[in-house]
C-alpha cells in the first residue's frame, strides 16, 4: 500500500493531528503519527493542541511540531467565565483557518480534547477529508459534535452506533505505544530492574499520566497491611503527589514498597506485575487488554459522562478485570489487591478473558483508513 499513497503529483503527504488534553489523546495521537511516518517517512506531519496543556510538551518532545489554540473548556459553575472561553475559542476559530491556510493538510485526524473541535470544524468546512479516533467506550463531547463531518470514525469498542452514524464507524481498537508490546524480559528480568525480588508477588500502582488522589490515598491508607505482606509493591505516584507519598513511606518505615513520581520504563513494569492498579482511561485498558494484564479498576469520577465507569464495567461484565468504585478506594482497595495477587486461578481468569478483547495493531488498521482518505 505504502507505494501507491505518497501523494498525488509525487509530493510529501501532509497530515494534521489535533486533540490532546490527557495521556489518553496524546498517545494514540503519537502512535497514529508514528506509522504514518514508518509507512511514509517523508509524510509531512503537524499537530494542533490546546496552549497549557500536556500535549505541547509530549509531542514536541517525540520529534514532532506542534502549534497551539487558546481554546478550553466551559465552566459549568461560574457561568460569568465563560465570556473569555467563547472569546478563546472565536480567536482558536481565526488561528485554525490560518493553520490550513498554510500548511494545506491533505487529511485532518481528531483525537478528541479542547484543541481537535475548532480545528477539525474549519477542516470540515474547506473540505479536508477528516478521520476521528475516540479511545472511549462513551464517546468525548468534542467528537460526538464533529461526527457528522467526518469520513470515517475509528473506535475501540463495539455498540457505538448510539453516538455515531453506523455507516462511518471503523472497530479499530486504541493505539498503544508500541515498545509495551516489544518487551522481551522475563517478569524475572523486569523486577531486577528495579532492584526487586525476582520471584516474589509483584502489584504495580498507577494513576494515569498525573497520578491519582485516590489510588495514592488508598496505598498510603495501607502501608501498614502492605508492609506485613509478601507481595512486594511498585507505585507511580504522579509528580503532583511524590512528596506526599514519598513522606508517608519513609514514616511508615515498609520495605517492600518501589515509590517513584513517573516510570519512563513502563514496558519493563507491566512485565514485573502479576497485577495492575489503574485508572480505568481508554489507553490504560487498551494497554491491559494488549498486554493481558489482570487488573482492579478505579474509575475516575471526575470525567465526562462518568466514562470510565462505563469503560471499566465493559471488562467486569466479561470477568476480565475487578472494579472498586473510587468512593470505596481507600477501605477496599489494599486488601483487595493483596487478597487478589496470590489466587492463580483468579489472575489467569482475568488474564485469558483480557486478552480475548484485546484489538491488535489497531494504528496499522487507523492509518489504512487514513491513506485511502
Amino acid at each position: 500500500m505504502e507505494e501507491e499513497r505518497t501523494d498525488k503529483g509525487g509530493k510529501p503527504l501532509r497530515v494534521l493531528i489535533s486533540g490532546g488534553g490527557t495521556g489518553g489523546h496524546i498517545f494514540p495521537a503519537l502512535s497514529i503519527a508514528n506509522e504514518v511516518r514508518r509507512r511514509l517517512p517523508d509524510a509531512e506531519i503537524l499537530f494542533v493542541g490546546a496552549l497549557g496543556r500536556m500535549e505541547m510538551e509530549r509531542v514536541p518532545a517525540a520529534g514532532y511540531e506542534i502549534k497551539g489554540l487558546p481554546v478550553r473548556g466551559f465552566d459549568r459553575r461560574k457561568l460569568w467565565k465563560n465570556i473569555g472561553v467563547l472569546l478563546d475559542l472565536r480567536r482558536s476559530m481565526k488561528m485554525a483557518r490560518d493553520i490550513l491556510a498554510e500548511f494545506k493538510p491533505d487529511v485532518a485526524v481528531g483525537v478528541g480534547g479542547y484543541a481537535s473541535g475548532p480545528m477539525l470544524k474549519e477542516a470540515q468546512k474547506q473540505g479536508v477529508p477528516t478521520l476521528l479516533q475516540e479511545q472511549n467506550s462513551y464517546a468525548g463531547v468534542t467528537n460526538k459534535l464533529l461526527a457528522k463531518g467526518a469520513k470515517v470514525i475509528c473506535v475501540a469498542y463495539e455498540g457505538m452506533e448510539r453516538f455515531f452514524p453506523a455507516e462511518k464507524i471503523v472497530l479499530t481498537g486504541n493505539p498503544v505505544r508500541r515498545n509495551l508490546l516489544e518487551c522481551e524480559a522475563s517478569p524475572e528480568e523486569a523486577r531486577r530492574a528495579f532492584g526487586l525480588e525476582p520471584e516474589r508477588r509483584t502489584v504495580l500502582i498507577i494513576g494515569g499520566s498525573l497520578g491519582a488522589r485516590t489510588i495514592n490515598n488508598s496505598i498510603i491508607a495501607g502501608l501498614d497491611e502492605i508492609g506485613k505482606s509478601d507481595v512486594q509493591v511498585i507505585w507511580q505516584t504522579g509528580k503532583f503527589y511524590d512528596s506526599q507519598c514519598r513522606e508517608a513511606l519513609e514514616s511508615s518505615g515498609v520495605k517492600n514498597v518501589l515509590q517513584m513520581p513517573f516510570i519512563s520504563n513502563m514496558d519493563m513494569a507491566y512485565r514485573a506485575a502479576n497485577i495492575v492498579i489503574s485508572r480505568a482511561g481508554a489507553s490504560s485498558i487498551s494497554e491491559l487488554q494488549l498486554l493481558g494484564k489482570a487488573s482492579i479498576l478505579v474509575p475516575s469520577p471526575n470525567v465526562a459522562e462518568d466514562h470510565q465507569t462505563k469503560n471499566a464495567l465493559a471488562l467486569v461484565n466479561r470477568n476480565a478485570a475487578l472494579m472498586i468504585a473510587d468512593a470505596n478506594a481507600e477501605q477496599q482497595l489494599v486488601p483487595t489487591m493483596l487478597r487478589t495477587v496470590t489466587v492463580d486461578d483468579t489472575i489467569a481468569a482475568l488474564e485469558q478473558n483480557v486478552k480475548q478483547m484485546a484489538l491488535p495493531n489497531a494504528a496499522e488498521r487507523i492509518v489504512d483508513h487514513l491513506l485511502q482518505l
